[in-house]
């Protein structure tokens, strides 16, 4: 399924960008750019959906599991917002249209929340689990190869480099540390 949400991804960002009737060529590369912003929404969107669903099943179990994973989840999203809005505004969106773009993936975390309260059998949770948990993962995959690496390879300055790779570093150690917790 990772692969799938990689290609899905991938597939959706080429459909768009050929199907651009645009013929003046700087307007098409702006649009083009554009795209990357969108498709992050959509990664987004399925991440938000994710967080919905482990705040409602949570709650369902206890209403203190509730309030701890609602408070983990909030202290991870305030760093990734951050991070789309700025992928948003670096695809050409202004910052009134990325706020309204990001407040607006935040509504389907609530209807994630709803969807887990309706599917309270957790068979059918976990089947709905088995499939989004991966798609999800390949699309923001598809965006950090194609979007986000690519810009990183393009800093020549040894000292800017070096920090983007020590933050990588950390982020990769960060995720290692909470996999065995």
């Amino acid at each position: 399924s990772v692969l799938t949400g990689i290609l899905t991804f991938l597939v959706l960002e080429k459909v768009l960008e050929l199907s651009n009737p645009e013929t003046n060529e700087e307007l098409r590369e702006k649009e083009n750019k554009k795209i990357v912003g969108y498709l992050n929404l959509l990664a987004n969107c399925t991440d938000n959906l994710l967080h919905g669903l482990a705040v409602g099943t949570s709650f369902l179990s206890s209403f203190r599991l509730g309030v701890t994973t609602t408070a983990a989840i909030l202290l991870h999203e305030i760093p990734h917002e951050f991070g789309d809005f700025a992928i948003l505004l670096k695809s050409g969106f202004d910052r009134w249209e990325a706020a309204k773009a990001q407040m607006s993936t935040a509504l389907v975390g609530l209807m994630g929340a709803l969807l887990a309260l309706a599917f309270e059998n957790n068979n059918d949770l976990e089947t709905l689990l088995m499939y989004i948990l991966p798609f999800t993962a390949g699309g923001f995959l598809n965006i950090a190869l194609v979007s986000v690496v690519p810009e990183l390879m393009e800093e020549k300055r040894p000292g800017p480099a070096l920090c983007q790779f020590v933050c990588l570093l950390g982020g990769i150690g960060a995720m290692s540390l909470l996999t065995m917790v």
